[in-house]
């Protein structure tokens, strides 16, 4: 039976543009979801935008228009910057919805019927002149920790200290200006404390979420958990709590539930479920997949699976949590430029070089992903324009030259069968990567995928042997075209937009994962020609990535601590391109095929492997490399490789090493074995 399943994206909250940060949950998650579509899955793919509370609230205050309105001009602009970006929701809602407010007051009256309601006096700021009963936001004075003044009563923007309001020194409303005063007020609490046993055989459970930070959320246990207040007194902007006078549903009460309402207006708007009950009833077979970052893992993780455990509804099978997003090593800054927003972005660069960026670095676990400009550039043009773009360009535009005449050769198993059951063997283990959200694990098979291929034609030089074997160079350019044909469907999860258009220019129907299990070579039908090529996408220049950073203002770049300019001047990096080297220097380098025969780590040296290899010498050599991050040692024996082999022997670690195998790629976990091709040992590699 066709597996049901229900992916969401956390809800961007509607105060302001999506920016980069936002895009790599987006991404990821839009990756995932085009993979088990892709596998013949019956998935829907839905997200929200997040509308009540007091910022929001403030913010259209200051605007002088009604929240309603402010929340609709950013519900317009983030469908299209999430549109652009290629996200394929099925349904983009919102938590300021009829849908909202019926599951919210469906969920708030099982659970109080459930005995997990409590009421509470608090005591609150007040503002007398305005009347109004003030949160966090609505507060502003000077922050006790920096003395920063003109700050939120809730955190520091200046030195990011987090506080009460009371502790915030000359406290005063935002609204009015007049000092705060101090009320109790009945509120009602979900009674989260009454939910331990639930919640920690919850968080035992395999698969529910990754473990680190499943095992950090044992210090609220350690505390004791704590009951969570689900009110706000009026005015706020929100749904008001049924049987109760001027009380309101705090935000974070109805923001999650606003995964079960978009499902129900999707529900409304395709027919394709009676409603959201159908995924979202503790009986149903759905999975339910939620994607979030680390941030908001407490919210998700403990207090969310309590209010769904309470109300009879089904709980998440998995939450995946990510990462936050760095740009050049440190967190987004508006006055250093780097907070870039979606729409800037895609006003200057292809949406693609992004998406395939991200795939490449996002893994199965919660660690920060870095946005680096210089690796970005580099990355786009070496793995997907020169490595990938090249193969297809090269490949198919030489089909369509006169001679060829777009017309495929009979398959030929002599020649392309072993290149096209080799990349087709990885297919299972690429699958599984895009199944766990191991994304880059996904890439970089791809990319060997693609660089075997591309050894393939330059072993044949088919641009060469056109102009005296017409026919051996549509036969080698044939068997090419095979591998181009599978990538389209392994990059359509990552590139769609490309995938497709690689498609057309092969002049194909589109090819799935589904179609994939158990196919076999030949995968084209050599009678049918090719469609009309064209490059697939171009390089990434320098001069367009720079324009990404806005240069601030020069009040706002901080001078550098002189203990700090050795440390700058070495993080530099590649500013400078290096220095050119004459034709016959690079003339003297030889390149040898070779093949691991053993490997094994070297003491005391993490990123340090000592490889066997064997360039067909009769004794083989003793190579030392730092792909350990890369590659564990029962992964890289076996392996065809690209050795330097004229290289003077170097003593590391105490080994002698004789040579340097070829990578591709930044460094790090991020590296990709160049392979030589079905070559013997010992062979030249040109």
């Amino acid at each position: 039976m066709t597996t049901r399943t229900l992916v969401t994206c956390a809800l961007p909250y509607a105060n302001g543009p999506v920016h980069l940060g936002h895009m790599v949950e987006h991404v990821q998650t839009d990756l995932y979801v085009r993979y088990l579509r892709s596998r013949g899955d019956d998935v829907v793919f839905l997200c929200a935008d997040d509308t009540h509370g007091a910022p929001i609230e403030l913010n259209a205050l200051k605007q002088g228009v009604s929240p309603e309105e402010f929340v609709a001009r950013w519900a317009g602009e983030h469908q299209k910057d999430f549109a652009d970006f290629q996200i394929s929701f099925d349904h983009y809602g919102s938590t300021n919805s009829p849908e909202n407010r019926h599951y919210a007051e469906l969920i708030y009256g099982r659970a109080k019927a459930a005995g997990s309601i409590v009421r509470k006096d608090v005591e609150q700021p007040y503002d007398e002149k305005s009347k109004r009963w003030l949160s966090d936001r609505f507060i502003r004075g000077t922050c006790p920790n920096c003395g920063a003044p003109d700050q939120y009563g809730d955190a520091c923007e200046k030195c990011n200290a987090t506080y009460t309001p009371r502790e915030l020194k000359d406290a005063r409303s935002a609204i009015s200006g007049e000092p705060l005063t101090w009320k109790k007020s009945s509120h009602l609490f979900f009674a989260l404390s009454k939910h331990e046993a639930f919640l920690r055989a919850q968080l035992a459970k395999p698969g529910f979420t990754h473990p680190g930070p499943a095992a950090q959320l044992g210090q609220f246990f350690d505390k004791g958990l704590a009951d969570w207040d689900i009110t706000r007194d009026g005015p706020y902007f929100g749904f008001q709590i049924p049987g109760e006078d001027n009380k309101y549903f705090y935000v974070w009460l109805d923001a999650p539930i606003g995964y079960i309402a978009s499902c129900e207006q999707w529900a409304k708007k395709t027919g394709k479920a009676k409603d959201a009950l159908e995924y979202w009833d503790e009986s149903s077979n759905a999975r339910i997949v939620h994607v979030i970052g680390k941030d908001i893992v407490y919210f998700h993780c403990l207090f969310w699976p309590a209010v769904l455990h309470v109300a009879r509804l089904k709980l998440p099978e998995y939450v995946h949590i990510h990462g936050h997003l760095t740009v050049n090593g440190e967190k987004m800054s508006k006055s250093r430029g780097t907070f870039i927003n979606a729409r800037p972005y895609l006003d200057l660069l292809d949406p693609n070089y992004l998406r395939f960026y991200y795939a490449s670095l996002l893994g199965p676990g919660p660690e920060d992903l870095d946005f680096n400009l210089t690796e970005f550039r580099q990355r786009v043009n070496a793995e997907l324009v020169n490595n990938l773009g090249n193969l297809a360009n090269r490949t198919l535009s030489l089909l369509a030259r006169p001679e060829l005449g777009k017309k495929l050769a009979p398959p030929k198993p002599e020649l392309g069968k072993g290149l096209v059951e080799k990349a087709l063997a990885r297919v299972p283990e690429i699958a599984q990567a895009f199944g766990s959200f191991d994304h880059r694990t996904a890439v970089k098979a791809i990319l060997e995928v693609g660089y075997a291929a591309n050894q393939f034609l330059t072993q044949h030089e088919p641009w060469k042997t056109i102009k005296h074997d017409v026919e051996g160079a549509r036969a080698v350019l044939s068997e090419a075209a095979e591998v181009v044909y599978l990538l389209t469907a392994l990059l359509d999860p990552i590139v769609p937009q490309l995938a497709g258009k690689l498609t057309a220019q092969l002049g194909r129907a589109g090819l799935t994962f589904k179609a994939l299990d158990g196919a076999k070579y030949p995968l084209l039908d050599r009678a049918v020609a090719i469609g009309e090529p064209s490059p697939l996408i171009s390089r990434l220049e320098e001069a367009q990535v720079a324009r990404l950073i806005a240069a601030p203002p020069e009040a706002a770049k901080p001078a550098p601590a002189p203990q700090a300019k050795k440390e700058q001047k070495d993080a530099k990096g590649p500013a400078a391109p290096p220095a050119e080297i004459e034709y016959d220097d690079f003339a003297k380098v030889q390149l040898k095929a070779g093949k691991v025969l053993a490997a094994e780590k070297v003491e005391k040296a993490d990123k340090l492997l000592k490889l066997t290899i064997d360039l067909g010498e009769g004794a083989p050599r003793t190579i030392v490399s730092g792909i350990a991050e890369a590659y564990a040692p029962e992964a890289v024996t076996g392996k065809r490789v690209v050795v330097v082999a004229n290289l003077k022997p170097r003593p590391l670690r105490g080994i002698e090493s004789r040579g340097m195998i070829l990578t591709a790629g930044p460094g790090g976990k991020d590296l990709v074995l160049l392979d030589p091709g079905d070559v013997p040992p010992g062979s030249d590699v040109k």
